[in-house]
């Protein structure tokens, strides 16, 4: 069992490199199963999820190449098989983009249910379903697995509307639609960075996709896709985890490697906390010398506030002078870590879909626990943060989307290490307790 142990209270100084974008890496590695050549995929981050990406397609036949850290090549012209193993594509939710992507290369799919992160319940795919079936895709989900088939020997081009703004469906069907006859039109698509990355990916592969990133897409199916190279996006989520951790534990630090338009919604809500943010090119210099201020959140799709960044920035704003509301816009059910937080003297309330927090003089270290991979991230904050030592468990969650955070966090003066402890240790104490 791996722990981190955190002794807090100390300012973060210096820079931090970003890695490439979790959400785009684990959807543009499986479309590269479209591509009928070799591409050559740059800026990838070294996670979990990333690491059974690519497994995955070594298991259905791909040809995978380590060229260093983060660059791979990926030959998917001898794919020998459209079902992927239980074992590890369960246990990852971007597995569900192997379905749009196998589907709109091969005409069918059998893909095992996705996992991952478990909050507000199982994550639905009925928009995913919706748009394979306009497409022209007989879709079951039955045995632990989504089992998708063309009724033709081509999806068929054709408008789609979705119900609700989801970034997987629109990435999926996307991916689907590539390669389908005529043309496609996603209305109420999502608008994420992530999902520009991906379709830039497959433009740069040979695909004709136009409006990403704005609420309808549409795509001109092709015949085939040919290799290439392409670099993977900052990650717009591990910056903002930086920055938030800055503003938790005030210092200075030179956020390096991102896109600071992609930044706005969660440097903007920062600003009216009260931490000092400098724009410069690729770079955000974060600066927090003063108190924290009370501020209203409220999670939205992009450009909103992100959801993924909701645990961080509540876990900052229980240490903010006065009362701040964090709303919850996008999952039904992300506060399970609330409780962690209270262990560490947070005055946290929630209601539903809303959080009322009394900001508090300071937190405690305490044994605390990652539930998923976000709530992961605001627990570090939080135990940097706080005074005393904290031991943080379950820390594979966080390790599903963020590079060397041990590393880097040391190289901003913290005191963070992470330990193994035998389980049956584990045992005893669960015992004992």
């Amino acid at each position: 069992m791996t722990k981190y142990l955190v002794q807090g209270g100390k300012p973060l100084f210096g820079e931090v490199e970003i890695s490439g974008a979790k959400n785009a890496a684990v959807a543009i590695i499986p479309a590269a199963l479209m591509v009928d050549g070799v591409c050559r995929i740059e800026n990838i981050p070294q996670i979990s999820d990333v690491t059974l990406c690519l497994r995955i397609l070594e298991q259905l036949g791909a040809n995978v190449r380590a060229i260093n850290r983060h660059t791979v090549e990926i030959d998917c012209r001898k794919i020998h098989s459209t079902r992927t193993q239980q074992n590890p594509a369960g246990k990852i939710r971007a597995s569900y983009y192997l379905v749009g992507a196998l589907l709109g290369r091969f005409g069918q799919a059998e893909v095992a249910m996705p996992g991952g992160c478990n909050f507000g319940g199982l994550r639905p795919i009925d928009q995913h379903v919706k748009g394979f079936s306009a497409l022209g895709a007989k879709v079951i989900v039955e045995g632990g697995f989504i089992h998708a088939t063309s009724e033709s020997d081509r999806l068929k081009g054709c408008s789609i509307y979705l119900d609700v703004v989801s970034v997987g469906a629109t990435m999926n069907i996307m991916m689907a639609a590539t390669m389908a006859e005529g043309n496609t039109v996603i209305e109420n698509a999502a608008k994420e960075p992530h999902i520009v990355d991906l379709a830039n990916f497959l433009n740069s592969m040979g695909a004709n996709i136009r409006g990403a990133g704005t609420d309808t897409i549409k795509i001109r199916g092709v015949d085939r896709l040919s290799g290439g190279t392409y670099a993977i996006i900052p990650d717009q989520i591990e910056a903002g985890t930086y920055m938030a951790a800055v503003a938790a534990t005030g210092g200075q630090v030179l956020v390096k490697n991102i896109i600071p338009k992609h930044m706005d919604c969660i440097t903007a809500k920062l600003v009216e906390m009260g931490v000092e943010v400098e724009e410069h090119e690729d770079t955000l210099l974060v600066r927090r010398t003063g108190p924290l201020q009370k501020a209203n959140v409220k999670t939205m799709p992009y450009p909103g506030f992100p959801t993924d960044m909701q645990p961080q920035i509540t876990t900052v704003l229980s240490l903010a002078q006065g009362t701040s509301l964090v709303t919850e816009g996008v999952w039904s059910n992300r506060y399970r870590y609330v409780d962690e937080l209270r262990r560490m003297g947070a005055n946290i309330q929630v209601d539903e879909k809303t959080a009322v927090v009394e900001g508090v003089d300071h937190l405690t270290g305490a044994p605390i626990q990652a539930y998923d991979l976000r709530a992961g991230a605001a627990m570090v904050i939080a135990a940097l943060a706080a005074h005393g030592e904290s031991e943080i468990s379950s820390v594979h969650y966080i390790e599903r989307g963020y590079e060397d955070i041990i590393q880097k966090l040391r190289r901003l003066g913290a005191d963070i290490r992470s330990v193994e402890e035998p389980e049956e240790a584990e045992e005893r104490k669960a015992h004992i307790g």
